[in-house]
């Protein structure tokens, strides 16, 4: 027995049909943007700028009105991609995307948490440990270039230092070897510190790969102590 595809659902041209149809396919159109663009703001950006072209298409002449809407938004999100490019080198731009609140969908779970195993493969392909937490800590957490110099135990001054050249060394096409384990870790420590605030084993982490193990609890276990009262041996 030969199945048979539904026919493309044809538009009578009247806006309360363009806004129940691009209302249903909003959730895809904004996983398309995010994918691309790894921000929230600017994936929200895209969605609006896909509407306006919406109200302003031929739309009974579109056969495919999803597939319509998502090639407009692919097309928007690449081109903000390649125009920004030069602006988003020194922000978190592609290399960590925003964490975005996705409730109930899992495909746009799944595409976020692709995009930051991705992004966080470059930066273990292109830094060095140092560098690599540098960049992570101030793009990604906000930490004061004092704050990040002491998990790192290096100057302020070396750490503006380790984060201009991180953000150098992402526009670059090097590539270095992988640790697949490491990719792992990080990828765990990274996605703890995002959902909990909690970044003590991220900045243990960090430490001591940039300097070595630590004997005593390590700087971000006492640093979490001392926030929390805790006492130090």
């Amino acid at each position: 027995m030969t199945k048979h595809m539904p026919e493309p659902e044809r538009l009578d041209g009247t806006l309360e049909q363009a806004t129940s149809v691009f209302t249903r396919t909003r959730p895809r159109l904004f996983g398309i943007a995010y994918r691309v663009l790894g921000s929230v703001a600017e994936a929200e950006d895209v969605v609006q700028d896909t509407w306006l072209r919406w109200q302003g298409a031929d739309r009974p002449a579109i056969a495919n009105p999803t597939a319509f809407l998502a090639l407009i938004t692919t097309r928007l999100a690449i081109n903000i991609s390649k125009s920004a490019r030069s602006q988003r080198e020194t922000s978190i731009g592609p290399w960590l995307p925003e964490r975005v609140g996705t409730g109930t969908d899992p495909a746009l779970e799944a595409e976020r948490g692709e995009a930051l195993e991705l992004a966080l493969l470059l930066l273990l392909q292109r830094l060095t440990p140092t560098e690599r937490a540098a960049y992570i800590l101030r793009e990604a957490f906000d930490y004061p270039y004092a704050q990040i110099a002491e998990v790192l135990q290096v100057s302020p001054v070396n750490t503006r230092q380790l984060v201009t050249r991180a953000r150098k060394h992402l526009t670059t096409a090097r590539r270095g070897p992988i640790d697949r384990a490491e990719h792992r870790r990080l990828v765990e420590i990274f996605l703890s510190a995002a959902q909990t605030g909690d970044t003590a084993a991220l900045e243990d982490h960090f430490a001591a790969n940039a300097a070595g193990p630590f004997k005593s609890r390590g700087r971000g276990a006492m640093r979490s102590a001392a926030l929390h009262g805790d006492r130090v041996a």
